[in-house]
């Protein structure tokens, strides 16, 4: 009996960490980073200060999982796409699974629209723009011509457009997003063949 007692115990402690990300990532959002405490973060949870310093020391340590956790699935991504061969389908494939990343971690890019300089001080910035590099060297061929190049790149773009420049368009969330990957899709395509044709 005690087995399943544990089970829960751990699955709820898993999820403090979790809630703790939740809610320090809405209060950055939503007044700055800079302007927000661990106590008032602690204070919005209903946990103790203590509670909230066993999983996290610092405000920084917060945002950098965050971070972590949320921008794991592009890592594994990249992973992933590096070990395929460098044909049209696994650029399509790359940028539907990259689509739905970003849609998981659509709050997370938001606070890093808004606090660049936090995200810079942080070098989360750093690591980003490596990723971004890590995606661009999967989608590009390295011997098309730089306007095929500039479209892959523009692919990875529009994706990134969509979740925030496109955000108030009148359209239903799903239509957005398929219109919006079908976009960077065809940026991709034409850029292939291109290459490949000739």
């Amino acid at each position: 009996m005690g087995g399943t007692m544990d089970g829960t115990k751990r699955q709820r402690r898993g999820d403090t960490r979790q809630r703790i990300q939740d809610v320090a990532l809405e209060l950055f959002a939503e007044q700055g980073y800079e302007k927000t405490s661990l106590r008032e973060i602690a204070e919005h949870l209903d946990v103790t200060k203590a509670a909230l310093y066993y999983h996290f020391k610092t405000k920084e340590e917060i945002l950098v999982s965050i971070f972590e956790d949320l921008s794991q699935p592009i890592v594994e991504l990249i992973d992933w796409g590096k070990q395929q061969p460098q044909s049209l389908e696994t650029k399509q494939e790359l940028l539907r699974r990259y689509s739905e990343a970003l849609a998981g971690a659509a709050p997370l890019f938001r606070f890093m629209q808004e606090n660049q300089s936090t995200v810079k001080e942080l070098r989360i910035g750093e690591t980003f723009r490596n990723r971004m590099m890590g995606m661009r060297d999967i989608l590009v061929d390295p011997d098309a011509e730089l306007i095929d190049q500039v479209r892959c790149v523009s692919a990875m773009f529009t994706l990134h457009a969509g979740m925030f420049v496109l955000q108030d368009l009148d359209a239903a969330p799903e239509d957005k997003h398929k219109a919006v990957l079908e976009v960077a899709i065809d940026l991709v395509t034409q850029a292939h063949q291109a290459t490949h044709t000739s």
